[in-house]
């Protein structure tokens, strides 16, 4: 199957949130943002813009009947601010129009009085300042103090990676209507309608009953319209219920940048103690995370960067405690990865500088230090208590290493850089260990409608949300491989949350998981039903049947009597069989203790490995990626094509968050890199010139019942690009004789000149 808005996408008509047919007097949205990062709100007179033709209203925190707070996990997040600015450039009130020109040039002649205040605007001046959003959470195990204190080896350090902006192609948008019987009707740009939904009835003081949202498609989300979407919704039923009329807004790719937060930035503290073969024996570490303003999704976050430290290495003896800064930045939220990424470069730091303080391989300190499901039990077990199931990750490696050539090229690249005093090679193989499923263990639960009309032809409704990811084509061959018919004959509908209520976000991986199951459910409950029928009309017993190529037969009689599908459903609707229903799913086994630290929070874990080679120039460190080999494990494929297409895009963005997308903040605290002329997200230019992609086949998993065998992946290929970091790192060790090498992150080309210099000084 290709992807189901393959064609829409490339030619154009592929509809989204703004895109649609609009309703007769739709308004237009535009913020009055605040000039400063931290100020008190004096005074807001907004009686010039109100005298202005077009304006039809100008929001403040007094225009909203129920609860002013948007806050997912902890409520803290003020729709409109009533009193206090938290960060440059929030809206402080939003001015209603009938153009969206006409909006923007009211927002200026808004009068707003201010009291400016001091602002935090980084992770070391909060720690200085004891600014933080929550207490600190632990994970330990073994006793950490003894162990390093009998390591024959010591090292401290600390490294720091910056943020990501999410940088999808349709920034946020929603539109608003309320119709004649006070039904708030939501169009969104969001991975969570259900959570909109409740946003939006928190906001406006209604039930839940009285609100739909419905997310038609999104061009891109990347977990960024996971809780960020909901405030513009909220605002446009604000408007929407304040004015009486259809309220639209979408955000300029500037506001976008400027208004919402971005992946986290993490400072990482450690010491780590280990032997002389390089095997870790005590771990300490500290991760800070910028949480920005507000809360958002940074608790569980932090604890996914947390449990993901180890990323596929054994830590006998380990202590990490996490902390979540409070910053006058915009509130740093859910992205691809969701912390995990920012734990395992932690991880992947530590084990470069272990291997080259003891002048040995880092491919082989890695792999001395993997978990091992052949050793003894307690080596293959996480240090918050999971064991790490279906551990093929040594296999995998190896073939890796083998089908890479990565031996012969070693040797090749200390030849040529023996030989080339201003270009210098490096090559690095990482690998990646990721839990699926949600740190929240009731969000691991869908739901799925399916309905079948009396010509056969089917329509499909699930709780997960299309963001071009191509979950909707993976469900359509769910459902057509469980009810054995084409995918010609059912139509996924949009997603709403009058179909599917109570819905988790797509995010975690886990939206084929969840999804899949909850549609495989329900067309199995109708398929049994069918399947009574088709019995008795084929004289044998229900399990004996088979439903392929729209039709049904005996299994052991291939050649005898057959049933059209469509037959068989104008048979069950003329003997009042239902040809509707519901499907449900939860996964099993996972629990998870935040206090402790301690559980079984995933139901699998997902693994890969990456090479990377690449060249920088010594006089200007600019890097060029000259091969990548990607291998990694989907499981069963549920669509070869999708999967690879995954991989491949997020391996990219990886790449981006690690080499070249820079986030700049001036010192009053405003965001300098709010467009593509500032932000450099990779380009085909960047890359690799030498790609190779493919998929680890293996048996399939008995200890995990997944849909059809299938694994997610939509964020752990991301954490492949580490690799690149850590290629850089190698070619960056080439300039000097040896010793720990520190890299920023991102590496551009100014950090790696920079590194440069400092392994030359040394």
């Amino acid at each position: 199957m290709k992807h189901e808005s393959a064609v829409g996408h490339v030619t154009g008509r592929a509809v989204y949130t703004d895109e649609q047919s609009m309703p007769v007097g739709l308004l237009r949205l535009w913020p009055v943002q605040a000039p400063y990062a931290h100020a008190e709100i004096l005074s807001i007179d907004a009686s010039a813009a109100l005298a202005l033709p077009g304006v039809h209203a100008v929001l403040t925190a007094a225009d909203i009947p129920g609860v002013n707070n948007t806050g997912p996990i902890k409520h803290d997040e003020p729709l409109i601010p009533a009193d206090r600015v938290s960060y440059h450039g929030q809206a402080v009130a939003w001015v209603v129009a009938s153009e969206t020109a006409i909006a923007q040039r009211a927002a200026q002649d808004v009068k707003v009085e201010y009291r400016e205040l001091p602002a935090c605007l980084s992770i070391e001046q909060a720690i200085a300042e004891q600014r933080f959003h929550l207490p600190p959470s632990r994970i330990v195990r073994g006793d950490v103090e003894t162990a390093l204190a009998a390591s024959a080896h010591r090292l401290q350090g600390e490294v720091r990676c910056g943020g990501q902006d999410h940088f999808y192609l349709e920034t946020h948008a929603s539109w608003v209507s309320i119709d004649g019987e006070g039904l708030v009707q939501i169009v969104s740009s969001t991975q969570h309608p259900s959570e909109t939904q409740a946003i939006v009835a928190h906001v406006l003081g209604l039930p839940s009953n009285r609100v739909v949202c419905r997310c038609l498609r999104m061009g891109g989300g990347f977990g960024g319209k996971e809780t960020q979407a909901n405030a513009f919704a909220a605002v446009a039923a604000l408007a929407a219920q304040r004015t009486g009329r259809a309220v639209a807004i979408q955000l300029p790719r500037m506001l976008d940048m400027q208004l919402t937060g971005k992946r986290h930035p993490f400072l990482g503290r450690f010491e780590v103690g280990f032997d002389a073969d390089g095997l870790l024996q005590a771990l300490d570490v500290e991760l800070v995370a910028d949480g920005g303003w507000s809360c958002d999704l940074s608790p569980p976050v932090l604890m996914r960067a947390m449990v993901h430290v180890d990323n596929a290495y054994y830590l006998p003896h380990v202590r990490v405690v996490g902390r979540i800064a409070a910053t006058n930045l915009p509130s740093n939220t859910a992205f691809r990865g969701f912390g995990g990424p920012q734990g395992m470069l932690v991880g992947e730091e530590i084990l470069d500088r272990v291997a080259r303080h003891l002048q040995l391989p880092p491919e082989l300190v890695r792999e001395r230090n993997f978990y091992r499901a052949d050793a003894q039990p307690e080596r293959n077990t996480t240090h918050y208590g999971q064991p790490v199931v279906d551990n093929h990750l040594p296999q995998l490696w190896a073939e890796l290493k083998r089908s890479s050539d990565f031996e012969r090229r070693r040797a090749e690249l200390a030849e040529f850089n023996r030989s080339h005093a201003t270009r210098k090679r490096g090559l690095a193989i990482t690998p990646v260990k990721f839990g699926i499923s949600f740190n929240k263990t009731e969000y691991n639960q869908a739901g799925a409608l399916l309905l079948i009309y009396q010509d056969g032809s089917i329509q499909l409704n699930h709780g997960g949300t299309e963001m071009g990811q191509g979950l909707h084509t993976k469900m359509l061959g769910v459902a057509a491989r469980t009810l054995g018919v084409s995918v010609e004959r059912i139509r996924i509908m949009t997603t709403s949350t009058d179909k599917v209520p109570n819905t988790s976000a797509t995010a975690a991986s886990s939206g084929s998981d969840l999804n899949g199951q909850a549609v495989r459910n329900a067309c199995l409950t109708v398929q049994a039903r069918l399947a009574e029928l088709a019995a008795g009309r084929l004289h044998c017993e229900p399990a004996e049947l088979r439903f392929e190529q729209d039709q049904v037969y005996v299994r052991d009689r291939p050649e005898a009597e057959r049933l059209s599908f469509d037959e068989l459903v104008r048979a069950a609707y003329s003997a009042r069989i239902s040809l509707s229903a519901t499907g449900y799913y939860r996964t099993p086994l996972i629990h998870w203790d935040p206090q402790a630290g301690q559980g079984h929070p995933f139901y699998y874990f997902s693994y890969g490995a990456a090479v990377s080679e690449v060249e920088i120039c010594g006089h200007t460190g600019v890097p060029q990626l000259r091969r990548v080999d990607l291998l990694h494990d989907v499981g069963e494929t549920l669509n070869e094509g999708i999967d690879r297409g995954q991989i491949e895009g997020g391996f990219v963005q990886g790449l981006g968050w690690l080499s070249c997308e820079e986030l700049c903040w001036s010192a009053a605290g405003r965001l300098l890199t709010d467009a593509p002329s500032t932000y450099k997200i990779p380009t085909v230019a960047d890359v690799p010139l030498d790609w190779h992609v493919s998929l680890y086949r293996r048996p399939a998993e008995p200890s995990t019942d997944v849909i059809f065998g299938s694994k997610g992946v939509g964020e752990p290929p991301l954490m492949l690009a580490l690799s690149v970091r850590e290629a850089l790192r190698d070619a960056v060790a080439a300039f000097g004789h040896g010793g720990v090498v520190t890299l920023d992150s991102p590496a551009t080309p100014e950090a790696i000149f920079a590194a440069i210099a400092r392994v030359r000084a040394a």
